[in-house]
């Protein structure tokens, strides 16, 4: 579904007088395969951001490849079938909930009682009901973030890219978007997640772990705490990112 294959970011240029280029992603090598859910966990700046964004084809790398479901950028047959919810939130604050639903599910080929069927859905899912008619502009973060969540999910796609998606969110709803990830997965759709929160990592059928760019570790939870002979993935990480911080320093 999602191949990178030896993957290389970087921002800024090279002059004569100095390289200002800045490494974001180092030789980065990793498959998600259809139906499964995958964690990309690290630190902030570690590249999990520009990972998202060469999957959803807004850049492209340096040097590698990025496919998803078998195209390079700007994937002209899958783009359609994949949902987006991203770090900020992409929605109009100068109309209703129902109205950005309708707008994104058009934009997504939805039409008819197709459309309203899942706009009904949705409202009902993200427990936006009664708040269908009210601007965005007057939604709480939490509530913007449950509407995105909702557009990205609207048309039913194959592959769902998520960055951070519970931001903001209390225990319950979290607990609910979870269970109807597990859901998705199971019936067969992709999801890559990024997230700071352990247990919700914890959750996925496979992690990469990030540090400075690579690729540290990639498997199951389970796998992981294994490797690295721990009992939560924080101190497996921790263990992992003190592995790779040494290897640096004993090749620098």
């Amino acid at each position: 579904m999602i191949e990178f294959k030896d993957v290389v970011q970087s921002f800024g240029r090279k002059t004569p007088l100095a390289d200002e280029r800045r490494v974001v992603l180092d030789h980065v090598d990793l498959a998600v395969p259809r139906g499964s859910i995958l964690c990309l966990l690290g630190p902030s700046g570690c590249g999990k951001t520009t990972m998202v964004n060469l999957v959803m084809g807004v850049t492209v790398p340096v040097s590698g490849e990025v496919r998803v479901m078998g195209e390079l950028a700007p994937y002209p047959a899958a783009r359609p079938r994949i949902g987006f919810m991203p770090q900020d939130e992409a929605l109009y604050d100068d109309v209703t909930a129902e109205e950005n639903l309708r707008f994104f599910g058009t934009m997504n080929g939805l039409a008819g009682d197709a459309l309203k069927r899942r706009i009904d859905e949705m409202l009902a899912f993200s427990r936006l009901e009664q708040d269908r008619r009210k601007l965005v502009g007057a939604f709480s973060g939490g509530m913007k973030r449950r509407l995105s969540l909702a557009v990205a999910m609207l048309h039913e796609p194959d592959l769902l890219v998520l960055d951070e998606p519970t931001v903001g969110l209390d225990p319950d709803h979290r607990r609910r978007i979870w269970e109807r990830f597990d859901q998705l997965a199971a019936d067969g759709a992709t999801l890559l997640v990024t997230t700071h929160v352990m247990d919700e990592a914890a959750r996925c059928d496979s992690i990469a772990m990030l540090h400075g760019g690579r690729v540290i570790a990639t498997g199951s939870p389970a796998a992981i705490m294994e490797r690295t002979k721990t009992d939560n993935l924080e101190d497996a990480f921790l263990a992992l990112e003190d592995d790779a911080e040494g290897k640096e320093a004993r090749h620098a």
